[in-house]
């Protein structure tokens, strides 16, 4: 079914898919990064794991009535989903003060932010995906007000169903990054992955953090973290 190497990312491979105009294969790789690349390290097995559970959080959200570009898992390592042309956007949706908000506006972590934060990162790595506003966003995407608020919605709409979500599972979504794709016929949607590469998770019980941060702070064995969420995910949530 794939056919040939379209992209390569610090996450994933993206393939064509034989006899389909439409749709991609995405190959979850072993490989981790932090601060734009230069923290980096293999870890066997993460790729598995992050498939995993980004298709087990799309499988959710598609019950919930989100559109999205996933369409099937394929293996342990691999999905098919819709081709889309990514928005150069990084959607930051902030419930609780961690990681840059924190050091940047000073508020301490762990401080819980009602209503929950939406921010837009320009996504390019040579400016190391700055922080901009609004009408940043639109000269730089070529997106309308209308399109940009949209999105602010449905990241809303997406932090609420993934609260849930991984309350289930006895988790704290801290925070999390979404990006968004436009489909063939113009329509947005929901794209790349949601897994803890992507997202802060912290133990509903003890605050624990399981997700990148225990590599970018050499807290945890990333894979263990990533096994242990994956495990509580498929005992408590069904899809």
């Amino acid at each position: 079914m794939r056919g040939s190497l379209l992209y390569e990312g610090k996450a994933k491979k993206v393939y064509t898919m034989l006899g389909e105009e439409f749709q991609l294969i995405l190959e979850y790789k072993d490989e981790a990064t932090a601060f734009n690349g230069e923290k980096y390290k293999m870890f066997r097995g993460k790729g598995r794991l992050n498939n995993l559970i980004s298709s087990k959080v799309f499988q959710y959200l598609h019950m919930k009535g989100i559109q999205t570009h996933f369409i099937e898992t394929l293996s342990e390592t691999e999905q098919m989903v819709s081709h889309t042309r990514i928005i150069p956007l990084e959607v930051v949706v902030r419930n609780v003060a961690a990681g840059s908000l924190s050091r940047r506006l000073g508020i301490e972590e762990g401080t819980i932010l009602e209503p929950a934060l939406v921010e837009f990162y320009y996504k390019e790595d040579k400016l190391q995906d700055p922080l901009i506003n609004d009408e940043h966003a639109a000269y730089l995407t070529g997106l309308s007000q209308e399109d940009l608020e949209g999105i602010k919605q449905d990241a809303r709409s997406i932090n609420a169903h993934l609260k849930s979500f991984f309350d289930e599972a006895d988790l704290k979504l801290i925070d999390f990054k979404l990006e968004f794709g436009k489909l063939h016929d113009g329509s947005i949607v929901l794209a790349d992955e949601i897994s803890p590469d992507t997202c802060r998770l912290w133990d509903k019980k003890t605050n624990r953090k399981m997700d990148k941060d225990v590599f970018r702070e050499d807290i945890e064995d990333l894979v263990e973290i990533y096994e242990a969420i994956l495990k509580r995910l498929e005992a408590k949530v069904h899809v």
